[in-house]
């Protein structure tokens, strides 16, 4: 594995992987699964170091008084090995996405257009506390046919590196090339990262939008911003009641600490009265702190919501409510105090379900369902390098079809454009044609 402690400075770890991404690219799908497995066995292999490794991270940042929310992230236990190692299996039962033909058109008899799928290249993702994501956004690349440079939190390094480690040790047997991975550990290297436009063809922060910001404005590679995850439910006049508290608090407590959990739930007035006591006391029950709006105050005993709380993104065992007056209420809130993640509306009504998706502004939008699926691995995604807000490229979970783009291949004969110019112009046929560029 490429990494600055072997002595290796960043352009030469990315010089590396952009060398390695031109063999990844070519790869059968056969290997890249067979590495896929390797890495899957190997993980399980070494569950007693990686879950050593991980403790004293745990342990030192503890020590250091990491906040709870991050701690939680930190954690890669027993129970989140088996998940990565889950999505490891999910994603060798994908097909290859490199080489698939997404369109082809005959432009003249013997002159075949195709358009195919191939890897994007060298991608960096800078991620937070979350050692998992680091098998998860590793092994997406990986199948995608695409080097990658991975920055994790400083308070991780012990799991990162042995992950990343485990990770290109198995992948090398399977004939992997060098460099493929490379792993950056300081806010130096990140700094040194964002002026390689010449090695790295697109940029994945993980964080929030001061942070996806900062990169924007300090490169001039692409960047596929993650910005915060400020998530609503909405539950409507029309909503079964035991569903909506059901929705409710599996949105934002399933897992508090990550970017798919509701912050805020929004609640029609006229259902207000009969869902909230029961909404308050499922929440208590989880631990949950509530701050409501003077409406849902006069309803439920709880602590005054204040105008930062509707664009606070807590991570924590933190819910905001507020009572709205109707649909269209609760669309212009969330447009302006949301961002754009995943938002989630309670309703009987499909109309009206389908009103609501319509009016918001978000990658994500679910009828009658939990926040907390907003996910790639939930997707079918197999896994994400994570969730985008942005309206081009890719949006919401961010699988491999986010980390592919297309390559133009025609296919001729002798064919010359003057043939198809001046007078005497040959008309091209542009029809559409049922086929498969062969490799």
């Amino acid at each position: 594995m490429a990494r600055k402690g072997n002595h290796m400075d960043i352009q030469q770890i990315a010089r590396q992987a952009q060398s390695a991404a031109i063999q990844m690219a070519a790869l059968a799908g056969e290997m890249k699964n067979k590495a896929l497995t390797q890495i899957m066995r190997a993980l399980e292999a070494g569950q007693t170091a990686i879950l050593a490794a991980n403790q004293a991270d745990l342990d030192q940042a503890q020590k250091e008084g990491l906040a709870a929310p991050l701690l939680k992230r930190l954690r890669f236990d027993e129970g989140k090995l088996k998940e990565a190692c889950a999505g490891l299996l999910s994603l060798i039962q994908l097909p290859d996405p490199v080489g698939v033909t997404l369109s082809a058109t005959e432009l003249d008899r013997d002159l075949e257009l195709f358009k195919v799928s191939r890897p994007i290249g060298v991608i960096g993702v800078i991620f937070e506390s979350r050692p998992d994501a680091l098998v998860q956004i590793s092994s997406l690349c990986l199948k995608s046919g695409n080097a990658v440079l991975l920055k994790g939190g400083s308070e991780a390094t012990r799991t990162n590196r042995i992950l990343a480690d485990t990770i290109t040790s198995a992948a090398a047997k399977a004939g992997l090339p060098d460099g493929w991975l490379g792993l950056l550990e300081t806010r130096a290297d990140v700094t040194e990262m964002l002026a390689l436009d010449k090695h790295i063809d697109l940029i994945i922060p993980r964080g929030s939008n001061e942070f996806v910001r900062h990169i924007m404005d300090n490169t001039h590679i692409p960047v596929l911003g993650h910005a915060d995850g400020i998530c609503h439910v909405y539950i409507d006049a029309q909503a079964d009641p035991a569903m909506a508290v059901r929705v409710s608090v599996d949105s934002k407590c399933q897992y508090v600490a990550v970017c798919n959990a509701a912050e805020t739930i929004l609640v029609h007035a006229d259902c207000a009265p009969k869902i909230l006591p029961d909404l308050q006391k499922a929440l208590e029950a989880k631990g949950v702190e509530i701050r409501g709006c003077d409406a849902t105050r006069k309803i439920i005993d709880v602590r005054p919501a204040v105008e930062a709380d509707w664009a606070t993104e807590y991570l924590d065992l933190i819910v905001s409510i507020k009572v709205v007056p109707d649909l269209s209420a609760a669309v212009d809130h969330i447009n302006r105090y949301g961002s754009g993640h995943t938002d989630v509306i309670v309703s009987a009504d499909r109309n009206q379900a389908i009103r609501f998706m319509d009016a918001v502004d978000s990658a994500d939008l679910f009828w009658n369902a939990s926040s907390r699926f907003s996910d790639g691995y939930r997707f079918g995604l197999g896994a994400e390098v994570g969730i985008s807000t942005n309206k081009i490229h890719a949006r919401g979970p961010v699988g491999m079809e986010g980390l592919l783009i297309y390559q133009w291949r025609l296919m001729g004969k002798g064919h010359i454009v003057a043939d198809y110019s001046g007078e005497k112009a040959k008309p091209f046929t542009h029809k559409k044609l049922n086929k498969i560029f062969k490799q």
